[in-house]
């Protein structure tokens, strides 16, 4: 599964045909979830509170980002790196 940004010790990536909603994944401290890029709610998994924060905070700034990557990742193309959260 392909690392498309990392920031604050918390890794985003996505998959590469991967079925559902438009989604990503998302990795702190040795937990997972995902995350639908439209809403930015989390469809499955748990996080600290913190790393929620800051995900949505970065995702909002990209969302069109994740949905070109999420589209790249259908056909599949290489998906591009998003800037991290600074």
């Amino acid at each position: 599964m392909p690392e498309i940004s990392r920031f604050y010790g918390i890794v985003i990536k996505m998959y590469f045909l991967d079925h559902d909603r438009p989604h990503f994944h998302a990795e702190y401290e040795g937990k997972k979830a995902k995350f639908d890029i439209e809403t930015l709610e989390i469809i499955k998994g748990q996080l600290p509170a913190s790393a929620v924060r800051y995900i949505r905070e970065w995702a909002s700034k990209h969302t069109e980002e994740l949905m070109e990557n999420w589209r790249k990742s259908k056909l599949p193309e290489t998906l591009q790196k998003i800037q991290p959260l600074s």
